[in-house]
């Protein structure tokens, strides 16, 4: 079946998603509260029309995250379930927009995402999400972002932000709550197989946190070691064990 027909059977009407696509961004957290207002607070400044609501997914904060984004109009909601991925299927649930916009609490999009996102769609993209940029001007961390620009399944992640329209979403099962380490890996994977993926070519700017706590060298041998792990079908919660242990 070619990429037309595909979006054809799939997808929704393409004049509803360029006059009436509403975007339901949403954040997963846990103890995000030195983010969270930066972060929703950008997102109404630059939402726009598109901007249906801005959905708080928490795993279980003991700081002021969900306070916090309550008082700034965010849904906050309490996650039944400590994991990405089942906080992120769990905002899902509850979304209203048409587009499902899945956005991490120390990454910040371009300021143009809430047009830049329908008229991807309208141009014929299925789903996408958008190069980055870290919050340093480190050497190798400006080496990492550029690759950041290709379609190569190593060079996913949530760090990129992931927008998908919610029929696709719900009719792919959502994130495999299983996966609680690189569970947008295995949904983009499989995702990928029906519908076509698309990087944006502006940056949403990126948390180099990571690497103030650890060495570049370290996290990129315990992404490359895990990624591989995945690829060879290690169980989820080895991953995460394996990764915790590499990378604080």
């Amino acid at each position: 079946m070619s990429g037309t027909q595909r979006r054809k059977n799939h997808l929704p009407n393409i004049n509803r998603i360029s006059i009436s696509m509403r975007i339901s961004v949403i954040i997963p957290t846990l103890n995000e509260a030195d983010n969270i207002r930066l972060l929703v607070c950008f997102l109404r400044e630059h939402g726009g029309h598109h901007l249906a609501e801005i959905i708080v997914s928490d795993g279980g904060s003991t700081d002021e995250t969900l306070l916090i984004a309550q008082q700034l109009g965010a849904k906050a909601l309490l996650a039944p379930v400590k994991s990405r991925a089942a906080q992120m299927n769990f905002g899902a649930k509850h979304a209203e927009g048409d587009l499902l916009y899945f956005v991490h609490a120390d990454t910040m999009p371009p300021v143009s995402f809430a047009d830049d996102i329908p008229k991807a769609l309208q141009n014929g993209v299925d789903m996408g999400c958008y190069k980055y940029r870290f919050d340093s001007p480190r050497f190798w961390l400006k080496v990492n972002a550029w690759f950041s620009r290709y379609n190569f399944i190593w060079s996913q992640g949530g760090d990129k932000t992931f927008f998908i329209p919610a029929d696709i979403f719900h009719a792919l099962g959502g994130y495999d709550e299983k996966y609680v380490v690189m569970e947008e890996y295995d949904f983009i994977r499989r995702a990928r197989k029906q519908y076509r993926m698309h990087t944006l070519q502006k940056s949403a700017t990126v948390s180099a946190r990571k690497y103030q706590h650890n060495s570049w060298l370290r996290v990129q041998l315990a992404n490359m070691y895990v990624f591989t792990l995945f690829r060879w079908g290690v169980a989820p919660e080895k991953l995460k064990r394996i990764y915790k242990q590499l990378v604080h």
